[in-house]
Order: C-alpha cells, then sequence, then structure tokens
C-alpha cells in the first residue's frame, strides 16, 4: 500500500459518519481541517492565512515537518509563535477523541465549499471557522430564509424578556430563522419563543455541540437540536470559556442577515457581537429602555455610536431584514387585549404604581412593568415620580 493510499484511509476512518466525501482529495482536506481545529483556537488568523496560502493538507504537513515559505500578512515572529501554539496539540489522540465525541453526540462535519456551509461565515475571511460541527439540520442556514440574532443580557429583566419573546414570535412565525447563543436570559427566551410557534432556530456553542451550556438550558438545547440547529466551530469534548464566547460571538453576526439587541448592560458581552455586525456591514439594530435602566445602557450606546437602528416591535426589523412589513406589534390603533386593559386602569389626572395597575388591570406586575415601558415608548403612558399615568394624548 502506497503512502498517499494510507493516508486516504486513515483520513476516511477518521471522518467516517461525520461526512459523505466522494473522492480522495476532499477526503483528505476535511481531514486536515479536523487535525487543524484542533490546533487552533477559534479565529486564529495565523492559522487562516497558512490554510489559504497552502490548503489545509500542506499546512499541516509543515507545522508537522517545518519548510515554512512566506506567509502574505505574517511576520516571522508571528508565525513562529503561532507554531509554539499549535505544536503542543499535535496529538493523533486528541484528534481521535474529538471525532469519536462527535459520532457518539450524532454530530456533522460542515467544511468550506460543502453545499451546506453558510457562505455569510466568508466574509470573516482569515478569521472563519476552519470547520463547522452540527447537531441537527445542516442546511438551516442555507434554506434561503432570512436570519435574525436577538441577543442580550443573561440579566434580563421583565421588561427585555417580554420584547425578545414577542420579537422571536413574530419574525419565527414569519419564516425567519432566530439565531442566539443559549445563554440565560435574552438567548434562552428568543430560542424558546421561537420554539413555542413551531419556527426556526439555530444555537451557536462556546464549547463543543456535545457540551449542553449552560447546563440549566440543556432541555432546551435538545429541542433546538431537534428541529433546528446546535453549532459550534471548536471539537467536540471543548469545554465553554471566556475567550471562546468571546469568538463565538463573531459567527453569531456573521451568520445573521440583521443582529438586534435587546438588552445589555454597559460591559455587555452581547456589545461584543454588535460590534462584530457594525464591522461586518450588517443591519444592527437595539432596543431602547428607560434612560435610567442599567440594562439598557448598552443598547443605547449601540444606538448612538454605532448607527443602531432603534427597534421598537418585530415591523422594525423585518425592515432591518428586507422583509414584507406587518402590523403585528403595533401599539397604536392595533392594540393587543393586554395593553387596553393596562390603558384602562391608567389615570389621565393622577399617577399609579405599578402594583395598583396590576390590580386594576388584572395583570401580573412583571407583565404590567413591560406593558408600561412599551406604552411610554408609543406615547401612550408617562412615567411620574410616584408610578405612571396615561397620556391625555391616548384619549
Amino acid at each position: 500500500m502506497s503512502e498517499s493510499h494510507s493516508s486516504v484511509e486513515v483520513a476516511r476512518e477518521a471522518i467516517h459518519g461525520l461526512r459523505d466525501d466522494e473522492d480522495d482529495s476532499a477526503t483528505l482536506a476535511a481531514h486536515a481541517r479536523v487535525v487543524w481545529n484542533v490546533l487552533a483556537e477559534p479565529g486564529d488568523g495565523v492559522a487562516g492565512r497558512a490554510i489559504a496560502a497552502f490548503g489545509p493538507s500542506d499546512a499541516l504537513r509543515r507545522v508537522v515537518d517545518g519548510g515554512w515559505d512566506e506567509i502574505e500578512g505574517v511576520s516571522a515572529s508571528e508565525l513562529s509563535q503561532a507554531v509554539a501554539r499549535w505544536t503542543p496539540r499535535l496529538d493523533p489522540a486528541a484528534v481521535r477523541a474529538s471525532t469519536h465525541a462527535a459520532r457518539r453526540t450524532g454530530a456533522r462535519l460542515l467544511v468550506p465549499g460543502d453545499p451546506q456551509w453558510p457562505q455569510r461565515l466568508d466574509d470573516l475571511g482569515v478569521h472563519r471557522p476552519v470547520v463547522l460541527w452540527v447537531r441537527g439540520y445542516p442546511g438551516i442556514l442555507t434554506d434561503g430564509h432570512p436570519t435574525v440574532a436577538v441577543v442580550g443580557a443573561r440579566a434580563a429583566t421583565s421588561y427585555g424578556e417580554h420584547v425578545a419573546s414577542e420579537l422571536a414570535e413574530e419574525l419565527a412565525a414569519a419564516g425567519a430563522t432566530v439565531v442566539s447563543g443559549a445563554a440565560y436570559g435574552i438567548d434562552g427566551f428568543a430560542h424558546r419563543s421561537a420554539l413555542r410557534v413551531g419556527g426556526k432556530t439555530v444555537a451557536l456553542l462556546a464549547g463543543g455541540v456535545d457540551r449542553p451550556y449552560p447546563v440549566g438550558h440543556t432541555a432546551m438545547i435538545d429541542a433546538i437540536a431537534a428541529s433546528g440547529a446546535l453549532i459550534a466551530e471548536t471539537p467536540c469534548g471543548t469545554p465553554p470559556t471566556k475567550w471562546r464566547f468571546l469568538a463565538r460571538n463573531r459567527l453569531i453576526a456573521a451568520l445573521s442577515d440583521a443582529t438586534v439587541v435587546v438588552e445589555a448592560g454597559a460591559r455587555s458581552g452581547s456589545l461584543n457581537t454588535a460590534a462584530h455586525a457594525a464591522a461586518l456591514g450588517r443591519p444592527l439594530g437595539a432596543v431602547p429602555g428607560a434612560v435610567t435602566s442599567a440594562a439598557s445602557a448598552g443598547c443605547h450606546r449601540i444606538i448612538r455610536e454605532y448607527d443602531g437602528t432603534l427597534v421598537t416591535g418585530p415591523g422594525d426589523v423585518r425592515e432591518l431584514l428586507g422583509m414584507a412589513p406587518t402590523a403585528a406589534f403595533d401599539l397604536g390603533t392595533d392594540r393587543t387585549d393586554e395593553l387596553s386593559r393596562l390603558l384602562d386602569a391608567l389615570s389621565v389626572r393622577q399617577s399609579r404604581p405599578i402594583f395598583e395597575i396590576a390590580r386594576r388591570s388584572g395583570l401580573s406586575q412583571p407583565e404590567v412593568q413591560a406593558l408600561v415601558s412599551l406604552a411610554s415608548i408609543a406615547g401612550d403612558a408617562v412615567e411620574c415620580d410616584d408610578g405612571w399615568r396615561r397620556a391625555a394624548s391616548s384619549r
């Protein structure tokens, strides 16, 4: 058996069951990318330039054997440092462990050039993923439907949860795919709301797709895999880390036709996602909140500094996506029953506290808090020092 044939057999065995390659060169290239996936951290630009310059197989051979040529955009010092990062991870056992874990969890392997590879990721240039691991439906991001990222704070308020749910429900019901990061708070409400209306949703994970995180969202993550897709660029078995969350955010932005931040503090990780969306030239929106709300400080910054679109409902997001307009979520003449109940419980002459509005309307206090904020945006309610009153113009 020739060395070349032996290499093909090794590669075919390594990625067996993870993809369906038809020829030897595709198999060798895919296997080389799997090895690179273990060697390099997400978004490693030097690895991206090396693979672009030499191809995944030849670039990998140079890691093993040395003999690097000059790489455009990479200094000798940067290349030396990169090789020093990669070499300790050049462990065949680690590669085998990652592919075995992928088979156990039912993951599929996507590489650039595959029909189901999301070409939006190519906008990341040398920082695009080396591979993608997918649990669920690999073609969900190439089916022609618009994709929208709905992201925000983990420590979400009832207002943020309400708005995230409304946005995700309406957009998913209209055929958009909702993309988020499966975290607590806004992410979780976005995913669950899309699932609730039978829509499509995709979760980008910071660790392997076999490592549901956070653990408290395991049931939700499994539900996403059953009807949508879980996607990660890190090998199966990889734990999430702070750095990988930040790297993951660029994928959320790149995979989405538009990004909407519902709530974000001044130092929220969602601002990192927003910055990636802005850098990629993707439409970017943010939901406003009270000027006194720390949970909305990041959203206000997006509107002020990133030229973000002010989002008050699904109609605004549909415009960002280029979808047909809809009257859904209109806070004007087509008011919901809940909003009508809220306004009926408000007085034009005197302000009332939240608990009193809840008592009069029959709504819960969190529902009232969310609705009065939306009514305030629409100009139908006015916040006072001791509560809320109805705007005279809303009569």
